[in-house]
């Protein structure tokens, strides 16, 4: 069995950045992903916040050329769903649906992935009107009146891109302002495919073989009425994808592993990076950051174990 010398537990930007440095740094490096590269930012239609691109870049885009790059530098990629980890001792070893990775470091960037809003009809209507990317489905509401839930970035961004597909797009928000970027908000106020209902909740979301209706609330009369929806894009925020640690790793209240300034955790020989780290930005600049400071770090860790 090969002993890698680093280990990446996703191949988010966090995990590729990672491996970049890694690999670059010569260390024999494996990044293993359950799905695809590129995490979230592949979810993203465009990117225009990401320094070097000042028209935009597409986020599976993106994500590809991160891929490129620390491929050559010999990083590696496998496609693995990850069961559970060991990690006592100076190897870590790494459970997976592909069998067992062993590492003398490990840097866990698995992310995060959308919050559920918990509501009746929910998991039933999941992929028939219920979404969580509007960019993987957009395209099946064309010409279709769709509800979009959240008030930050991502919830005013996917609603923006919505508004190229449906006749109609609304955004829930249960609050009286948006948490999302300036620049954003106002991009969305001057839409006018664009509506937003304040200071409202979803209910419950009502169909038969496919999303028909949503339930609202008004937060501050606690009214209640039914509206006719073909579709609702779910973006209130996101979850640590941690429960393979089990009690392994120190965590936060919320789920996400706590790191020092270094981005070590609470066992040595292992990191975190990305979203998946208890921090208070979650950015795709601010997930390479993390790659690149966990990646050196556990390029130290290696040489003072020597």
């Amino acid at each position: 069995m090969m002993i890698w010398d680093l280990l990446i537990l996703g191949a988010g930007p966090a995990g590729l950045t990672a491996a970049l440095y890694g690999a670059r740094g010569g260390l024999s490096t494996l990044v293993l992903e359950q799905v695809s590269p590129g995490g979230q930012a592949a979810l993203t239609e465009r990117v225009e916040n990401y320094p070097g691109f000042p028209e935009g870049i597409g986020g599976i885009e993106l994500s590809l050329r991160f891929l490129e790059q620390a491929q050559k530098f010999g990083a590696r990629l496998e496609i693995a769903s990850v069961e559970g980890v060991e990690l006592e001792g100076p190897e870590k070893k790494v459970f997976t649906s592909q069998g067992v990775y062993t590492g003398r470091a490990l840097i866990i960037a698995t992310g995060a992935r959308p919050r559920k809003l918990g509501v009746p009809g929910e998991e039933e209507f999941r992929g028939r009107g219920v979404s969580y990317c509007a960019t993987c489905d957009g395209a099946f509401f064309k010409g279709k009146k769709v509800a979009v839930v959240g008030g930050g970035d991502a919830a005013v961004e996917e609603a923006l891109f919505l508004t190229r597909f449906a006749s109609q797009v609304v955004l829930i928000h249960r609050r009286e302002a948006l948490r999302a970027a300036k620049v954003i908000q106002e991009r969305a106020l001057a839409h006018p495919q664009l509506e937003i209902y304040w200071n409202t909740v979803v209910k419950e979301i009502r169909g038969d073989e496919k999303v028909r209706s949503l339930l609202l609330q008004d937060v501050r009369e606690g009214s209640l009425r039914e509206e006719p929806f073909d579709g609702v894009f779910i973006f209130v925020g996101t979850e640590p994808n941690t429960a393979f640690l089990g009690d392994k790793l120190k965590l936060d209240p919320g789920g996400y592993v706590v790191t020092d300034a270094h981005l070590a955790t609470s066992v040595p020989g292992v990191f975190a990076a990305g979203d998946v780290r208890s921090k208070d930005f979650r950015q795709i600049s601010t997930a390479v950051g993390d790659g690149a400071t966990a990646a050196m770090a556990a390029e130290r860790y290696l040489a003072s174990i020597k």
